[in-house]
């Protein structure tokens, strides 16, 4: 009797051992369709509105945790990055400052160039609004601006952000200088908490503003504008040209910014805190057809 008392358990125990092993066996299965990175490391060069913003914050865990690769972001403005790009500093750029892109990509520096979302440029200012500028569209604005002398903060570094100030300056028929024209050569995020400080106008992309109006007292005073459209691309550094870029985890970041469950999470960020996604997924879009 005890020796049939003994059978069951110990048939028990043999299931359970072979299940072990078979899951075991599975899981390894699965580890060997998802290789290692032969290198790990991916430098990734972009402006500082998507360090500013928080959405990197959310990508970079999910990235790694998908590929295996470790993301290194150095968040410095779009002229900054691709300078970063040229010198073959970085292995994949994610940058809005469209025309010095398409300038890199037809240098062949840039490759697998895609356009990934958009959201707009803003012009901030103080809520007593020295120039009177609130409704007026960015060139009258600037022009205002001008003429009350009234403090403006210029990035100053050759970012996204600050060429297309430069452009609409040019389009106001202008060419700012004097005291009241302060260029702070610093992101986003800083020049807007020194616009702040000195009760001055600047021009900022809006999920920036949004992400960190908490921390100073500007208020949104034109907007809407086409020309204030605020395109984003993402591009391998070619490794045709630079022999040591990460040429395969480049090709997997760009993969991941415009596949579907990445634009999902870009068309969802922000909605919970602010009401309002901070970008638009534009993937697979007509960028001709932008801000129509």
């Amino acid at each position: 009797m005890k020796s049939k008392k003994l059978a069951l358990p110990i048939l028990v125990l043999a299931l359970v051992f072979a299940v072990g092993i078979l899951a075991g066996c599975g899981s390894q299965t699965a580890q060997q369709s998802t290789p290692a990175p032969a290198v790990k490391d991916l430098i990734l060069a972009t402006t500082t509105s998507t360090q500013d913003s928080g959405l990197l914050d959310v990508l970079k865990p999910v990235f790694e945790g998908k590929t295996g690769y470790n993301l290194k972001i150095i968040a410095v403005g779009s002229g900054a990055a691709m300078e970063m790009g040229k010198k073959g500093e970085a292995d994949v750029l994610l940058v809005h400052s469209p025309a010095a892109e398409k300038a890199l990509v037809e240098e062949g520096v840039g490759v697998n160039y895609q356009l990934v979302m958009h959201n707009d440029f803003i012009i901030v200012g103080p809520a007593e609004d020295p120039a009177a500028i609130k409704g007026s569209n960015s060139a009258d604005s600037f022009k205002k601006i001008a003429e009350e002398k009234a403090i403006f903060v210029s990035r100053g570094d050759n970012s996204g952000t600050h060429v297309k100030e430069l452009a609409i300056w040019k389009n106001a028929g202008i060419t700012p200088e004097g005291a009241w024209y302060l260029q702070s050569g610093t992101g986003m995020g800083a020049t807007l908490n020194i616009a702040n400080e000195k009760q001055g106008y600047t021009l900022s992309d809006r999920a920036t503003y949004l992400a960190q109006k908490d921390n100073f007292k500007l208020n949104v005073l034109s907007e809407g504008d086409k020309v204030l459209l605020n395109i984003y691309h993402v591009m391998q550094v070619n490794p045709e040209k630079f022999s040591k870029v990460n040429k395969d985890g480049a090709k997997a970041f760009v993969e991941f910014m415009v596949s579907t469950d990445t634009q999902k999470t870009i068309a969802e960020f922000g909605k919970d805190k602010f009401g309002e996604s901070l970008f638009t997924p534009d993937a697979g879009k007509n960028e001709a057809d932008l801000g129509k």
